[in-house]
């Protein structure tokens, strides 16, 4: 009789990991759209924006060719990365492949990208290497810097704040010498736009939290991820100061390869280079 009640607990705990394996190769597709207030014109220029996080190379169960077919037949313009590429020095080659993919989309403006907290695990040399992989593949790395791109007769600016969990974030360096335009913030963990009232933006990307990645029935694990965790905000859009920022679930995981309550994601923002932009639809 104990064997047989052994033998079900093993049979049900295995089960219930294969399931939640297999939840990490379900992937969520998320659209959203924005524009502004005022009535859009032929004049207005749209501009689509691939947001990917948290890769995590190392337990990550989409292969660079399901990424390419997840994404060869979008419209993409941009390609916004937000951090936790991988942590460790051996998993650096791996990221290649998919470095690979996103240029094979071919995004006129470019693919530019912060660091997060396990990207910082590297030190030193190692640091520098993956920094380096990036950006001989086409990546801009921004590091508490920022860039301007004309779209069209607007401006578009790009505001990288480094990873606020490590200390690393200095929002006032990161808007230096900032002109007027839409400004777009990346950046790792979102909980940085509580310390953000007093500075512009427009739309803000992140990730961070993974959506819980085990998110059952509550993620209590996050409690010690900051104040935006505690309050259960930790994948989707949300407003602060009535200014949007989007947390992304990530496409790859942490720790152990599984997933309770969450997906990976691929999202796609729609915005318009106008004024201060109001979110009108969603589609999953």
């Amino acid at each position: 009789m104990y064997t047989s009640l052994l033998l079900l607990i093993i049979f049900m705990i295995s089960y219930i990991i294969y399931i939640a394996n297999t939840n990490t190769k379900r992937v969520s597709i998320n659209k959203l759209q924005f524009k502004s207030d005022s009535h859009i014109t032929s004049h207005t220029v749209p501009l689509n924006i691939l947001h990917l996080s948290d890769l995590h190379i190392e337990n990550l169960s989409i292969s660079p060719n399901e990424l390419y077919k997840y994404l060869k037949d979008e419209e993409i313009d941009l390609i916004a990365i937000t951090g936790d590429f991988l942590d460790r020095k051996k998993s650096i080659p791996k990221l290649i492949p998919y470095l690979d993919v996103l240029n094979k989309l071919s995004a006129p403006y470019g693919m530019y990208a912060v660091f997060g907290n396990h990207d910082y695990v590297l030190k030193g040399k190692n640091f520098e290497a993956l920094k380096q992989t990036l950006e001989n593949h086409g990546c801009v790395t921004l590091q508490n810097e920022n860039k301007w791109i004309p779209i069209g007769d607007k401006m578009l600016n790009i505001i990288g704040i480094d990873d606020y969990s490590t200390k690393r974030s200095d929002v006032e360096k990161s808007y230096k010498d900032l002109g007027n335009g839409f400004n777009l913030v990346l950046t790792h963990d979102p909980n940085i736009v509580l310390h953000m009232k007093n500075v512009s933006y427009d739309l803000l990307l992140s990730g961070h939290f993974h959506g819980g990645q085990i998110h059952w029935p509550k993620p209590y694990h996050l409690a010690k991820m900051g104040k935006l965790a505690r309050l259960n905000i930790i994948k989707g859009l949300h407003y602060e100061d009535g200014k949007p920022y989007y947390i992304s679930e990530g496409l790859g995981q942490t720790g152990v390869n599984i997933r309770v309550g969450s997906s990976p994601e691929i999202t796609f923002h729609q915005i318009h280079l106008e004024e201060q932009a109001s979110i009108i639809s969603k589609v999953i």
